[in-house]
């Protein structure tokens, strides 16, 4: 476990901008105690600081993880972002989009999302921004990237894909070992 270097630290809230903008200083700077990104075989940990000194006893052979993953880095070392990052970016989303219930289920199988299961989008959203998909009951489903902005979204056919999945609620049945 380990801090991460200037360079991962670059691409990852690089990342996390395109979904949350400048509410990255509230996951550091929270009221019940600063929090920090952590590194830990390829995997970025969002952790309090308080448990992250108390696991500096731990040997890192037996650690095997600490905190909410938010992510990986894959072999070629771009940032990818895990589905267990959802609950912190779902309070904080900037772009949203709401699916009707008839999409809900393909969005949680892994497709793409139609204009003709879009039920809402959010004002000013942009074409290849970061998207936190929400039911229409408001449950965060998943994450993506907008496909179409907001006004190009009212204007096209309903065979459309208006987002590109990434993640959903789904993986973690899908892909449970594989979740740490």
């Amino acid at each position: 476990m380990r801090p991460l270097t200037e360079e991962e630290t670059r691409l990852f809230f690089e990342k996390l901008a395109k979904y949350i903008g400048e509410n990255i200083k509230v996951l550091i700077d929270r009221p019940d105690g600063p929090f920090c990104f952590r590194l830990h075989k390829e995997r970025i940990y969002y952790v309090s600081e308080e448990i992250m000194k108390k696991a500096g006893n731990i040997s890192r052979d037996n650690l095997v993880c600490l905190g909410t993953c938010l992510g990986k880095f894959t072999k070629t070392k771009k940032f990818r972002l895990h589905i267990t990052a959802l609950d912190y970016l779902a309070p904080y989303a900037q772009a949203k989009m709401w699916l009707k219930p008839t999409a809900e289920q393909q969005f949680l199988y892994g497709h793409n999302v139609m204009k003709s299961g879009l039920g809402r989008i959010s004002e000013n959203t942009q074409k290849y921004s970061g998207v936190v998909v929400y039911s229409m009951n408001d449950i965060p489903l998943g994450f993506g990237t907008a496909a179409k902005s907001t006004t190009e979204c009212r204007h096209t056919d309903p065979g459309t894909i208006v987002c590109f999945h990434q993640a959903d609620i789904g993986e973690y049945i899908r892909s449970e070992d594989t979740l740490t």
